[in-house]
């Protein structure tokens, strides 16, 4: 259930044990950073910065860092593994509408699956655009529509739904969709494309410890089946979680999902006017 975007403004990221996801999503950090093209001295945020993986990554390259997540368990994780490896990166509160940095200060701004859970989209590119430099850029990931993960999230917050009674949502923002985010960066003077489409491959011996696993540490499985349990759904909730990963699974003799992700960078728009790279 890697970090398909849910009901962000109620997510307690705190929950169960994010690192381990974490760990799934540090190739991705790696793929970001890479095309951010981050140098040394730069003023680098990291927003929604989970355990670090980006801002890590960031500061290793030589960049002043500044960590940013709205859930302290995760920024004291972030913190204490910069301090054993004795980088340059300072953790704060804050999420993708507010940003702990003056105006126009950041050379980069990253975010690793962090962005897309943004509840307002428009307020958060308006706080991008506040606080990059005219020659900064922004980075981040987002995924695509599909695969056995991305099909067991949109199964859990279904079931979700149905035990609380709640209506339908509206669709997502499509932040992997390269047209519908040019439009939303343009309506803050900013230019935004796909860098590229990569994947993610996730494994385990069988689907069914796949979905145990996210059950005991992942903040989104931790948070469903208590609703489900709360709700005395737990048992019909697992089997179809379970059915859906079986179903979308791509290894007969174990478990293996292939997850897409985007890689959009952004830049004001007055920047690419001017020729700059």
């Amino acid at each position: 259930m890697i970090d398909k975007p849910a009901e962000a403004t109620t997510m307690d990221w705190g929950l169960g044990q994010y690192e381990i996801t974490a760990q799934k999503l540090l190739p991705a950090a790696k793929v970001l950073v890479t095309a951010a093209a981050v140098r040394a001295g730069e003023r680098v945020v990291d927003v929604g910065c989970g355990t670090g993986n980006a801002a890590l990554l960031a500061a290793a390259a030589g960049a002043h860092v500044t960590a940013v997540d709205p859930t302290p368990r995760l920024l004291a994780l972030a913190s204490a593994a910069a301090q054993r490896e004795g980088l340059d990166v300072t953790c704060e509160a804050g999420e993708a509408a507010a940003i702990p940095s003056p105006d126009s200060t950041l050379d980069c701004l990253l975010s690793n699956f962090g962005l897309i859970f943004a509840p307002d989209p428009d307020a958060a590119v308006a706080e991008i655009a506040r606080v990059l430099r005219a020659d900064g850029r922004a980075a981040f990931t987002a995924w695509v529509p599909g695969g056995a993960v991305g099909a067991l999230a949109a199964v859990a917050e279904e079931l979700v739904r149905a035990a609380l009674g709640a209506p339908p949502t509206s669709p997502r923002f499509a932040w992997h969709n390269e047209s519908v985010v040019r439009a939303l960066f343009a309506r803050h003077g900013m230019s935004a494309a796909v860098e590229g489409v990569h994947e993610l491959v996730i494994t385990e011996i069988s689907p069914r410890a796949y979905l145990d696993s996210e059950r005991g540490s992942h903040p989104m499985a931790v948070a469903t089946f208590e609703v489900l349990e709360q709700s005395g759904q737990v048992d019909e909730g697992y089997d179809r979680m379970l059915k859906v990963l079986t179903d979308h699974n791509e290894d007969p003799h174990a478990f293996r999902s292939t997850s897409r992700y985007a890689v959009i960078i952004a830049r004001p728009a007055r920047h690419v006017s001017s020729g700059s790279a």
